[in-house]
C-alpha cells in the first residue's frame, strides 16, 4: 500500500481542505502517515498570506525531498495559485496545483507515480465558478470538526493577497451544509466550526447571508455546539446578532478582525469600517450575548503609520477589552498595493510597536480571564497535558484545565474555573 503524508500551513480552511484530501487519498488506497515519516507521496498545502509562508513551503518541500529522494512531492494551495510562475519552477515539486480543483491532485499524483512528467496544473479562478464541494470526516486528534461553507473574497484590502489566491466569493448550499453536519454528528463530534475565507460573505453569491447558515447549523439535533471562525466585522448587523443570540447552541465567541484602531490607518488599508462602527458592533454583541468573548487581529507598522496613529490604535484596543489579540507587524507582500506605498516603516519601529501592543493585549487577556473565575462554564475537553491535566475550551473559547482520573477527551463538562495564570483558567489548581 503506498503511503502519503500531508503538511499544512496557514488557516483553518487549509486544515479542512487537507483533511478532505487525506480522505480522498485514503479512499484511493493510500496509507496516511505523518509528514516526518517515509512516504511515497508528500503534499504541502501552502499558505501565502505572508512571504514567510512561501518560505516555509519551500523549506518543507526541500525537507521532504531529503527524506525520500524518489518520492512524488506535491505543492498545492494558495502560494502556487497567487504566484504560479514562481511555484512552477520550484525544482523539488513534481506536482504543482493551486487552491482550485482540489480533487484533481489525486489524479495528477497517479500520473506522476505511473512515470509521467512533472505536472503543473494551476487552474485560474473565474467569476462564474461554483463552490467546490468537499467533505472532511476525520480531523485527526481534534474533538471539534470544521465545516467549510464559503470560499473567496471580494474585498480589496491593500495588504492582502488572498483575493488572488482564493478567487471570488462562492458558498456551499444549505442542504449540503446540513448533510455534512449530520454526517459529522454521526461520527461523534460534539462541536462544529463554520469556516470560510471571508465567512461574513456567506451566501452573497446566491441571495443568502451568514445568519442562514448559522440557523441551519444550529437546527441539528445531534450537534451540541456551533462555533464561528474569523469574521469581517462590517457585515454583522444588529438584527443578525440578536437572532444569533437566540440560538442556544451558538458559542458566544466572535473573532472580529480589527487590523488597526486608527481611522486614518484603516482608510489606507482600505478596510470598510471605522473604529466607531467596529466599537458599535462590539457593543451590540455584548448587549445580546451573556459573557461573550471577542478576539481580534491587530497589525502594527502599516505603511505611513505615524506615532500618533499607533497611539490611537493602542488606545482603542485597550478600550475594547479583547479576550485575546493576535498582534503582528506589517510585512510587505508582493502583488499588493501596500507593497508599493511610500513611507514604509523601519523594522526596528515595527518591532517596538509590536512589543508595546502585545504587552497591553496581554493585560487585556489576563483581565478577561479574571472575569471568567467563579462563573460556571461548559468545557469541551480535548487534550491530556504532560502535567496530567485535561485541557479544553468553554463556550466562549476560554481555555480551562483540570485534573481528572477519567478520560475526558471529547466530553463536555460543567466546571467552575477557580484561578488563572493570565493565559489559561484552572479548576481546583493544585
Amino acid at each position: 500500500m503506498p503511503k502519503a503524508a500531508f503538511f499544512t500551513l496557514g488557516c483553518k480552511i487549509n486544515q479542512y481542505e487537507t483533511a478532505a484530501m487525506k480522505q480522498q487519498f485514503f479512499e484511493a488506497g493510500f496509507e496516511i502517515v505523518e509528514p516526518d515519516c517515509l512516504a511515497d507521496v508528500y503534499v504541502v498545502n501552502s499558505c501565502t498570506v505572508t512571504a514567510v509562508g512561501d518560505r516555509k513551503s519551500r523549506q518543507a518541500l526541500r525537507r521532504m525531498r531529503r527524506q525520500n529522494p524518489s518520492a512524488v512531492i506535491c505543492l498545492c494551495g494558495c502560494f502556487p495559485q497567487a504566484f504560479p510562475e514562481d511555484a512552477a519552477i520550484i525544482p523539488e515539486a513534481d506536482v504543482i496545483t493551486g487552491s482550485k480543483d482540489r480533487s484533481g491532485l489525486l489524479l495528477a499524483v497517479r500520473e506522476k507515480l505511473a512515470g509521467g512528467p512533472k505536472v503543473v496544473d494551476i487552474k485560474p479562478h473565474d467569476t462564474l465558478e461554483a463552490f467546490e464541494s468537499m467533505n472532511a470526516r476525520d480531523f485527526y486528534s481534534l474533538t471539534r470538526a470544521y465545516v467549510k461553507i464559503e470560499d473567496g473574497c471580494a474585498r480589496s484590502c491593500a495588504y492582502c493577497i488572498i483575493p488572488a489566491a482564493r478567487g471570488p466569493v462562492r458558498s456551499k448550499p444549505l442542504q449540503e451544509i446540513r448533510a455534512e453536519i449530520e454526517s459529522l454528528a454521526e461520527l461523534g463530534y460534539a462541536e462544529i466550526v463554520l469556516t470560510g475565507v471571508n465567512l461574513s460573505c456567506y451566501g452573497s453569491n446566491f441571495g443568502l447571508r451568514l445568519i442562514d447558515a448559522v440557523r441551519a447549523a444550529c437546527a441539528s439535533e445531534k450537534i451540541r455546539r456551533v462555533r464561528l471562525s474569523s469574521l469581517e466585522p462590517e457585515l454583522l448587523t444588529r438584527e443578525d446578532i440578536n437572532e444569533m443570540a437566540s440560538f442556544q447552541k451558538l458559542c458566544p465567541h466572535f473573532h472580529l478582525s480589527l487590523q488597526s484602531g486608527c481611522d486614518e490607518t484603516l482608510r489606507r488599508m482600505r478596510r470598510q469600517y471605522t473604529c466607531n462602527e467596529y466599537g458599535g458592533i462590539l457593543k451590540d454583541i455584548r448587549s445580546a450575548f451573556k459573557n461573550p468573548a471577542i478576539t481580534t487581529d491587530v497589525m502594527v507598522g502599516f505603511p505611513g503609520e505615524t506615532d500618533d496613529e499607533f497611539s490611537s490604535s493602542l488606545a482603542f484596543c485597550k478600550e475594547q477589552g479583547f479576550a485575546r489579540a493576535h498582534v503582528f507587524a506589517y510585512s510587505k507582500r508582493p502583488g499588493t498595493s501596500a507593497a508599493a506605498m511610500d513611507s514604509q516603516i523601519p523594522d526596528a519601529i515595527k518591532r517596538k510597536r509590536s512589543r508595546i501592543m502585545i504587552a497591553e493585549m496581554a493585560i487585556s487577556r489576563a483581565a478577561f480571564l479574571g472575569r471568567q473565575l467563579k462563573i460556571p462554564a461548559e468545557v469541551l475537553f480535548e487534550t491530556h497535558r504532560p502535567d496530567g491535566m485535561w485541557e479544553g475550551y468553554s463556550e466562549n473559547y476560554t481555555p480551562v484545565a483540570m485534573y481528572a482520573d477519567d478520560d475526558l477527551r471529547g466530553k463536555i463538562m460543567s466546571v467552575i474555573p477557580s484561578s488563572s495564570d493570565g493565559e489559561i483558567c484552572f479548576v481546583n489548581k493544585l
